[in-house]
């Protein structure tokens, strides 16, 4: 990933998305994005990527997917969804996260972007084929087309799952790296993979939040913790 700075604000940015300058995006590190931060933090990270309005969803741990038109609002809240996609320029969407995954999810085709929040609770429920589904329904999106990126998230050596028989699928049990420890990563990569989107076309961050402590927020680490946030808006052509 790249890293930038602005005004003492760091945030990164992903290698297979520079090929798409467009995409205007970030996973910032140290400017808090949760409900108890700065309500100003959200408008200064839109202002950074240089786009004018933006939209943050209240996450549920669910697997909703909400599609935004915004009006003249600079920024509007929707609750009770854990992902967003859009067609429209100069929106950003902003996800919220600390150990969970950020996933930008890009159709170059049509031009058409999602950005989503998944925990195992969004893995165990395939969010991310949940967004694919439905770009397809309101973009046409082909899944061979897309782009998938995944931030800085809880990496293998700190997702341990005790009770892991109760709480995950057995389509995940390959993917334990000792046991009741598992890789979230590979499990997203083979969800995305069995979605239809080429190998080549995922970029996976694999920057463990928890081990990441100079840098990353993390929930199992720290648990009353700041959030990052991933933001993604489509320039005008």
């Amino acid at each position: 990933m790249k890293r930038k700075k602005k005004n003492g604000i760091v945030w990164l940015e992903f290698e297979i998305l520079q090929l798409f300058p467009e995409v205007r995006h970030g996973v910032f590190l140290n400017l808090g994005l949760g409900e108890k931060n700065s309500p100003e933090n959200p408008k200064r990270a839109l202002d950074l990527l240089g786009i004018k309005r933006g939209a943050k969803l209240k996450q549920c741990h669910k697997a909703e997917i909400k599609e935004v038109i915004l009006d003249d609002q600079s920024l509007l809240h929707f609750d009770d969804y854990d992902g967003m996609v859009t067609a429209e320029k100069e929106v950003g969407l902003l996800i919220r996260h600390a150990d969970c995954q950020g996933a930008i999810f890009y159709d170059p085709i049509h031009q058409v972007l999602g950005n989503v929040h998944c925990g195992w609770r969004g893995s165990v429920q395939n969010i991310y084929q949940k967004t694919i589904d439905r770009m397809k329904e309101l973009y046409q999106t082909n899944p061979s087309d897309l782009i998938v990126c995944i931030g800085p998230s809880l990496g293998p050596e700190a997702a341990e799952f005790k009770h892991f028989k109760e709480e995950l699928p057995e389509a995940f049990w390959e993917h334990q790296v000792r046991p009741t420890y598992f890789d979230f990563w590979e499990i997203s990569r083979m969800q995305l993979m069995e979605a239809g989107i080429p190998e080549e076309q995922i970029e996976i961050a694999e920057i463990c939040t928890y081990e990441n402590e100079e840098e990353c927020f993390s929930y199992r680490r720290n648990k009353d913790t700041p959030h990052h946030g991933t933001l993604v808006g489509l320039a005008k052509g």
